[in-house]
């Protein structure tokens, strides 16, 4: 049955079966609804929360921000000392070629802010992209992201975006000097958590420094400590020339960035002037929380992190309706051998009190990405719902 209370409440709809939980409450990895009922966020909003919900450091942040002053002028006019401290934060993380960071509101602008670099940088018209790469729904976002069906009601898109094999050095001879771009996911989300190969990636390096091809990563969804170490680069020793990130970098805010060196961002100020502009990119709430996020996961024990991640999916992978565990770090997708299975999985675990969740692209998998701070006793409780959930569609199929 279509479910319309979104539209009949005056706001817009995104799908016609919205889970439509009315949450009053949300603590930790433990969301409550209005009835009292409590559920475990075994996906962390869909990677925004990844230190949990109201994090106590974050909050007190917050709330020391609004003390002071909310937005007091369009990006990059005023010196603030909340963008101040997130950009010493986020840059005192990174190597030294990433030393200088545009905010924005969002992962998608942040993409978008990434291409024009490149292409202001290079002069070239061209960008390319990856087979199964999701970076977002604005136009720019959108026309580097591969999934035709989601395309196509919106093209014509950007002009001059082609698309190469994931993983696949020999693709990588398509890459040339007309190209001003490639930008992948270091680990792809929404195609199901796809790991690829160091050699690839480190190859992929190579060609781009050769072809004097900007290389960006999209860390929106795979960054910030999600695959067990503060960045996803740092498994595959490279070094993106851009960097974007989003999602938990606000803490829980709206918040999305794009990071290169100083030089190559010298060029949104003059070439043209106002290159690229934002009224509410780093407001000083979001710059706040996400200094306050940066600091916890420089704390986080990423061994513990670990060893609970791979008590889940040894448990999880040896179910007779797994066909596979994907997973690097907290970044998990659990392909099932009945694509049917999965809507009943969310279904079933969302009753029993577990929030699991699709991918757009992969419909034979859900996602799992629960807070980076949740602790042993919750996932022994989220893994043992999951478990009841696939034996349920075993003994009902």
């Amino acid at each position: 049955m279509v479910n319309e209370d979104f539209l009949n409440a005056g706001l817009a709809q995104t799908t016609l079966h919205p889970l439509n939980l009315r949450v009053s409450r949300a603590l930790g990895s433990i969301l409550t609804l209005d009835d009292g009922t409590e559920i475990i966020d075994f996906v962390s909003g869909i990677g925004v929360s990844s230190f949990g919900h109201g994090h106590p450091s974050i909050v007190s942040a917050l709330k020391n921000q609004i003390d002071k002053h909310l937005h007091v002028m369009v990006y990059g006019e005023m010196r603030q000392e909340a963008q101040d401290k997130a950009a010493e934060a986020l840059c005192s993380m990174l190597p030294d070629t990433l030393n200088a960071v545009y905010y924005v509101n969002s992962g998608a602008e942040a993409i978008d802010g990434a291409l024009k670099l490149a292409r202001s940088m290079t002069g070239r018209p061209k960008i390319m992209a990856v087979q199964g790469g999701y970076h977002g729904n604005t136009f720019g976002a959108l026309s580097v992201s591969s999934n035709e069906s989601r395309r196509a009601p919106f093209e014509p898109l950007l002009p001059g975006v082609q698309f190469m094999n994931w993983n696949d050095t020999e693709a990588l001879s398509c890459i040339d000097k007309t190209h001003a771009a490639v930008i992948v996911e270091t680990v792809q989300g929404d195609a199901g958590i796809r790991i690829p190969s160091k050699d690839w990636l480190q190859s992929l390096r190579y060609k781009c420094d050769e072809q004097g091809v900007f290389l960006i990563l999209d860390e929106i969804q795979c960054g910030m400590g999600r695959t067990g170490r503060p960045f996803a680069f740092e498994h595959f020793d490279i070094v993106p020339d851009i960097l974007c990130l989003g999602k938990a970098l606000g803490g829980g805010v709206p918040m999305g960035a794009f990071v290169s060196s100083k030089q190559n961002m010298r060029q949104f100020a003059d070439s043209p002037e106002l290159s690229h502009i934002t009224t509410f990119g780093g407001h000083p709430l979001p710059c706040a929380s996400s200094s306050a996020a940066l600091e916890i996961l420089k704390k986080l024990d990423h061994d513990t992190i670990e060893a609970r991640a791979k008590v889940f999916e040894d448990e999880i992978s040896t179910h007779p309706l797994v066909q596979e565990v994907r997973r690097i770090g907290t970044y998990i997708a659990v392909e099932l051998k009945h694509v049917e299975a999965v809507s009943f999985c969310v279904h079933h675990a969302l009753s029993n009190g577990l929030l699991i969740y699709f991918f757009l692209s992969t419909p034979s998998a859900f996602r799992v990405a629960p807070p980076l701070t949740m602790t042993e006793s919750t996932w022994r409780q989220a893994t043992k719902i999951l478990v009841q959930t696939l034996d349920a569609y075993e003994a009902g199929s």
